[in-house]
């Protein structure tokens, strides 16, 4: 991808230095990737809503956009960290529902869980994956790895009981 669109949609909010350290690790890698915010004020760990409103907005960016979600209540626990490519886009974020109204109508051709530590940050905090785990597979993405690289094959969403 030459100039790849890179969007976040987050409970971060904007006090605080979380989105801007997240962007800091997509510009640090892929320098012409494109970052569009979708929102960041997603109520505090509510999957459904940040859920609804990627859904919302996903299906009008270009064919090949990279979508970053990370509204994670389990961030620290066992839940994988997934990257997803479908027939339209690519999706980024925790296995706990948030992806999974946005790809249900969507043809699925590759799911895989992120453990390839060198497509990660060298240290990577037990609480802020959004910056340490998933802004960097953005970035690498965006630069050309393909999705097979980055770990091993997810099976199934398990988080979509969340979104019944």
């Amino acid at each position: 991808m030459s100039c790849p669109i890179i969007t976040l949609t987050t409970d971060f909010g904007l006090k605080d230095p979380y989105v801007a350290e997240m962007k800091a690790v997509i510009l640090s890698l892929s320098r012409n990737a494109t970052i569009v915010d979708i929102s960041h004020e997603v109520e505090k760990f509510n999957v459904r809503m940040g859920a609804y409103i990627l859904a919302s907005a996903a299906p009008y960016f270009p064919k090949g956009t990279i979508h970053v979600a990370v509204i994670d209540p389990t961030v620290g626990t066992r839940r994988c960290p997934l990257i997803i490519e479908t027939k339209n886009a690519f999706y980024i974020g925790p296995d706990n529902g948030v992806l999974a109204l946005t790809i249900r109508n969507q043809h699925v051709k590759c799911m895989r869980e992120i453990t390839n530590r060198r497509l990660t940050t060298p240290q990577k905090s037990n609480t802020f994956h959004g910056r340490d785990v998933f802004a960097p597979a953005a970035a690498h993405l965006a630069n050309g790895k393909k999705v097979e690289e980055f770990g091993k094959e997810a099976y199934g969403i398990t988080g979509q009981v969340l979104l019944k």
